[in-house]
């Protein structure tokens, strides 16, 4: 994915844009609001990482601005412990979620990763190919018209990929919006497992392999 984060502390911004780089993401790190509202006027950013006080303005009110003209990109707004306040106004600003600091930089992987398929899935609740069609908010998967059963994880996967069909995941994106850290099944080959049970259950042609890179949904 390619990130907006606007944060004007060095050190922390700094942190966070190396440990996203090294998820594969590309990070436009910017630390005013006029460079920030700039830059989403680009269509290639896919999610704003936000620090609500800046030196040049606020936030909330940048957030506001962009939700005004119809900007429905996700955003994930960075917050100072003590200041509810703020994460209230923030999120009936339109913010879609949002991270108390000091945070824990894999939780913010997770949280970006389950922001992006909330969006892109209420974006299109339904996806279909030639063969199948995904129906995600009532959790029904047909293959040339016949109902298949999957199972959570099975879905879970699905919609990792369905947030951004066409485009290829990494395998570390997709594990980190399947396993919390830490627990063991991120250490095994459970991905490569549900992707194969996938591809008998609906088709070799519905998730693409791509080596060195990761996995795509081809609709």
């Amino acid at each position: 994915m390619h990130l907006l984060l606007l944060e004007d502390d060095i050190d922390l911004g700094q942190a966070v844009a190396e440990h996203l780089e090294a998820q594969g993401h590309t990070v436009s790190w910017l630390k005013t609001c006029e460079q920030a509202d700039r830059a989403m006027a680009q269509p290639d950013i896919e999610l704003a990482l936000l620090d609500l006080r800046l030196p040049d303005g606020d936030g909330i009110e940048l957030l506001k601005n962009w939700r005004a003209r119809g900007d429905r990109r996700p955003v994930l707004m960075l917050t100072a412990r003590d200041q509810i306040s703020d994460r209230i106004k923030g999120l009936q600003a339109g913010a879609d979620d949002y991270l108390v600091k000091p945070f824990d930089l894999d939780e913010m992987v997770a949280r970006m990763e389950a922001v992006s398929r909330r969006v892109g899935l209420s974006q299109a609740p339904v996806l279909r190919t030639n063969r199948v069609a995904l129906d995600f908010d009532n959790k029904v998967a047909r293959l040339d018209g016949h109902q298949v059963t999957l199972t959570a994880m099975e879905w879970s996967l699905l919609s990792c990929l369905a947030a951004r069909p066409g485009h290829t995941l990494s395998r570390q994106q997709i594990r980190t919006a399947l396993f919390q850290p830490g627990r063991i099944e991120a250490e095994s080959n459970s991905m490569e497992v549900i992707i194969s049970r996938l591809r008998r259950k609906l088709g070799t042609e519905l998730i693409s392999t791509h080596r060195g890179l990761g996995y795509r949904l081809d609709l």
